[in-house]
């Protein structure tokens, strides 16, 4: 399938590593032109060293752009304490992860809206999460935050839509990632030693139990959907929020 996106323009939010750099590597292999927007570069792209936290940085790093066709938000931040139930994570430590996971992705969609419109059209992808979705207590502030960002994907997707210009998320499940890690990490803190799993073992156990395909999903299969999802094959498709999961998320 020929996607058509070759010399297109792409702003990644989270390049240098996991789901965000797999997507880069996608858009690149298209022929597209691919910078990045994270805390550490990101080897082989063009990277604008910043902080999502920092709103000056991230509207600096739109209008440096002279064209702009497609727009990823991959960031993805855990409180880094494991939220059952949920008051073991004080309210006081939701800040945080709010505004990396959700005020930054509005951050961005502001910054590039105005470009993406100039253009006469594009798309912004956001990284979410099924846990956004089925209100996960592992961690509270996290689900919290995707949930969010999933109805911002909605409010959006209707604003630029008389625009051309499209707005969807992508939610992953289990994958290799730090922050699945970190999620593991957390999860086994309030767990006597002889309790504790490795990660291999915690992984495998929670993906027999949730995900019916029995199996993980990788990183690459988030930037295959992702240049689809820029693509005129889904010129159709706007304020979805698509589920790479294993079937973990299943709405009936």
């Amino acid at each position: 399938m020929d996607l058509q996106l070759q010399g297109h323009h792409v702003a990644i939010f989270g390049a240098s590593q996991g789901i965000g750099r797999a997507i880069a590597n996608a858009f690149l292999a298209e022929g597209c032109q691919v910078r990045g927007f994270d805390r550490v570069p990101a080897e082989g792209i063009d990277t604008t060293l910043g902080d999502v936290a920092q709103p000056q940085s991230v509207r600096d790093f739109a209008a440096s752009f002279a064209r702009i066709d497609h727009v990823i938000y991959s960031v993805g931040v855990s409180s880094g304490k494991f939220g059952f139930p949920f008051w073991n994570v004080d309210a006081e430590d939701w800040a945080r992860v709010l505004d990396l996971n959700l005020v930054g992705a509005v951050r961005a969609a502001q910054a590039f809206a105005p470009g993406l419109v100039a253009s006469g059209g594009g798309t912004m992808l956001f990284l979410v999460s099924v846990a956004g979705q089925i209100g996960s207590q592992t961690d509270p502030p996290y689900s919290a935050a995707k949930a969010g960002l999933i109805n911002f994907t909605q409010c959006a997707a209707k604003d630029l839509a008389k625009h051309h210009v499209r707005v969807n998320a992508l939610a992953p499940g289990m994958v290799k990632t730090d922050l699945n890690q970190a999620v593991w990490a957390a999860s086994q803190q309030s767990l006597p030693e002889a309790q504790r799993q490795s990660y291999e073992a915690w992984a495998a156990e929670k993906i027999a139990k949730v995900a019916p395909l029995g199996r993980w999903q990788t990183p690459e299969e988030y930037g295959a959907m992702a240049c689809y999802l820029a693509s005129s094959h889904a010129r159709n498709i706007t304020g979805q929020t698509i589920n790479i999961d294993g079937g973990q998320v299943m709405h009936s």
